[in-house]
């Protein structure tokens, strides 16, 4: 990061709004525009001033396009991070400013109430087909309860949360998490999990879109990865899990809530299953062909199905997975 071009995004007022913004919550630029009151196209010249100058982050999910802080007043000293405390306590003691970026929040609760009306809308036109779903493994507060269970009461420091639909598990697990990331193949999906997890602090929580087969995070990143009810549309489990070992670090660990083993066809032509469950003794083979050394699994009977959770730690360095 530079200072000359810092300080040039810094010279406009609406920028400096929409860093503040950017400060409360991730938002589309649609969004920005919105609370600002401005075109997409004028607000779309301001982001790409504050990219440039590395005060902000596009991010591409289907066709729309998200932009986040790419500094927080809580790093360690830095230009970025000297820039956001700045914009912080300008807010504090610039009483015009100040005024400006309260009534610039208040719109923020119209972004909120239309996410989750549109929340709300998906959940209508899917209801039958998720309660028949549920019907067949039980209700998801006993998985939950011993999902948190199997993870033990120590910190699960950087989560991902792989295929993570709606955010229910990710708004679950943030408590205990350091920072979250939510991933998921589906932009409508992502939409649902933003409207769940907007209450979350910004520096918190990353909603990413990406393939479970190659995930788009460096070697190490995560201290735990889960995968809930995902792993059954997976064509080659096996890849899958290499990857989540891929991104795990030494000493982290993985959690697998998923299916035992079934017959039920119907899952397959209806729902898109690949694997009709797993067995104890293939999640253990899978696991270890990844470099993660398993643990005992816990079963949840249901009726008709069993819901099964399986965990596994990395103990081995990067060469000996490789090797």
């Amino acid at each position: 990061m530079q200072i000359d071009p810092l300080l040039r995004a810094l010279s406009e007022p609406t920028r400096l709004r929409i860093m503040r913004l950017l400060a409360h919550m991730e938002l589309a630029v649609g969004e920005l525009a919105q609370v600002l009151d401005q075109s997409q196209p004028r607000v779309s010249r301001h982001i790409r001033i504050l990219c440039d100058a590395g005060l902000a982050e596009r991010r591409k999910e289907g066709s729309w396009v998200f932009l986040r802080s790419a500094v927080s007043e809580h790093e360690t000293l830095s230009l970025g991070s000297a820039a956001a405390q700045l914009l912080s306590v300008a807010e504090r003691e610039d009483a015009l400013f100040s005024g400006r970026c309260a009534e610039d929040r208040r719109q923020l609760a119209a972004i909120r109430a239309g996410r989750e009306s549109s929340a709300q809308a998906y959940f209508a036109r899917h209801a039958v087909e998720w309660d028949t779903l549920r019907r067949l493994h039980g209700a998801d507060e006993p998985v939950e309860a011993a999902l948190l269970a199997s993870l033990g009461a120590q910190p699960l420091g950087a989560l991902l949360d792989v295929g993570t639909g709606t955010g229910r598990i990710a708004e679950l697990l943030a408590t205990r998490a350091g920072r979250v990331t939510a991933l998921d193949k589906s932009p409508e999906m992502l939409r649902i999990a933003r409207a769940r997890l907007q209450s979350l602090p910004a520096d918190k929580v990353d909603l990413v879109q990406g393939d479970f087969t190659g995930l788009p995070f460096t070697d190490d990143a995560f201290d735990t990865v889960l995968f809930h009810q995902v792993l059954h549309y997976a064509q080659d489990p096996g890849v899958v899990l290499a990857e989540a070992a891929r991104v795990l670090r030494r000493g982290g660990r993985i959690a697998i809530v998923d299916l035992a083993a079934h017959e039920r066809e119907e899952l397959r032509e209806v729902h898109a299953h690949a694997r009709l469950g797993f067995s104890d003794e293939q999640m253990a083979a899978l696991l270890t062909s990844a470099g993660l050394m398993p643990a005992a699994p816990v079963a949840l009977p249901g009726d008709p199905l069993t819901v099964k959770i399986w965990t596994a730690s990395r103990t081995a360095n990067r060469e000996t997975i490789l090797t």
